[in-house]
This record gives structure tokens, sequence and C-alpha cells, in this order.
């Protein structure tokens, strides 16, 4: 099995190749395209990257995940598999299932992206772990895809308290945040890239308490940083 290559700037130390750490036998040019972030493309002669894989992938990830919520809760109302969901496909959740595996050092990236710590940022962690189950779908077919999914995911899903902070997380932030007795949270909002494409990086503050998310619209990336202040304050209690 070809080895992926690993970035210089994040991928220094040694690696399995990502098809053996995820245990799916992934066809490695497809592999490497779902890892070529648009960025890195554009600076390499606008070399194919990994938009439509993630395409694929979020509809990959929806129907398994929704499959899986059916077919296992049938005492479950639509509301209820909805929160599920919705607590395990969102950008912070699929992000934080990436740094379990390591994906960052192997996402390829541009230099502007290198030097803003891409290779930590939640919207590009999720997109490559969508484009990854893409790659993983045509190279190894639905079953497959389906699986890695599943075992991926299903770990998120046995933590109840998501549910709620995922359908809502400004909510549920500002709720444990006077539970702690943390001053209400506060958001700062900056914005990078041209109009077309604009990229939205939010901060949050509660207390000493700072965490960020990022997105295509203001409210997005607010509700990316609140779920991600509303993990760390949840772990920390």
């Amino acid at each position: 099995m070809a080895e992926v290559p690993v970035p210089p700037a994040g991928g220094s130390r040694e690696q399995r190749p990502l098809s053996e750490q995820l245990g799916v036998d992934i066809d490695p040019e497809l592999l490497q395209r779902a890892l070529t972030h648009r960025s890195y493309a554009y600076e390499n002669g606008g070399i194919p990257h990994n938009e439509r894989l993630e395409f694929l992938g979020d509809s990959v990830l929806g129907q398994a995940v929704t499959v899986m919520l059916y077919t296992t809760l049938p005492d479950l109302d639509e509301g209820s598999l909805a929160k599920r969901r919705a607590s395990v496909v969102s950008t912070v959740a699929l992000a934080e299932v990436a740094r379990g595996i390591g994906l960052g050092a192997h996402i390829l990236l541009g230099n502007g992206e290198e030097r803003t710590g891409g290779r930590d940022k939640d919207s590009i962690l999720a997109d490559t772990m969508e484009a990854v189950f893409g790659a993983t779908y045509l190279s190894a077919g639905p079953e497959q895809a389906t699986s890695l999914v599943l075992r991926l995911i299903e770990p998120l899903l046995a933590d109840p308290e998501r549910y709620g902070a995922a359908m809502d997380p400004k909510t549920a932030l500002q709720e444990l945040s006077a539970r702690q007795g943390l001053s209400a949270p506060a958001y700062a909002v900056a914005s990078t890239g041209p109009d077309h494409d604009r990229r939205f990086t939010a901060t949050v503050t509660a207390g000493e308490l700072s965490a960020t998310g990022t997105g295509t619209s203001k409210k997005t990336a607010e509700m990316a940083a609140a779920l991600a202040a509303w993990q760390l304050l949840s772990d920390r209690a």
C-alpha cells in the first residue's frame, strides 16, 4: 500500500499510512485528493482538491448516521433523532473525530493556511474528514464507508450531554456558564478572504475561559465557538 505524503510542516513525526490507521484500503490517489486542501491545490498549479469528495462524504456521513439512529432507536421521535444526529455531524464534532486520528498532520495545506494554524482549524479538519469518507465510499464501497463512519462517530453518541448543546450551543454555553458562576459569554468575530469566499472566526470568552470557532458566516462561527467552549467547560466540570 502506498503511503500518502505527509506535509513536512505538520507531519514530521513517523506515522503509519492513513489507510492503515483507518483500517480501510483506500486508493492512494483518491486519499491524497481527499487530503488536498484548495489552498495547496491553488499554490501547486491548480491540481485537484478535496471539495467534491467533501460533498460526497457529507452525504455518506448523513446517511450512515441517520440509518443507524433510525434502526437502533425505534422509540425516539423525529425531534430526538435529529438532535442526536446533529450532535455528531457538526463541524465541531467532526473536528474532534479528526483530531482523534491525527488527521491534521496528513493534510496538504497552502503556505497561508499553514502559517495561520490551518492544520488545527475545525472547519478544515471537518471538511477533510468528510472528504475521507467520500474517498472511502468510492474506493472501498458503501459498506466499508458506512462502517468507517460509525466506528469513528459512535463514541460521540455515547455522550448524551451533546444533544442539547449541538442544537443550540449558544444557549447551552450561557446556561452552563451561569451554573459555574462565570460571566455571560461574550463574542468577538473577525473575517478574512474576498467577499465571495469569506471565512469568519469567532472567539467567545466566559470568565477566564476562551474558545474559537470558524465558519462561512458569523452565525456558524459563533455557534462553533460556543460548542467548543461548552465542551471545555463540561470537561472541566
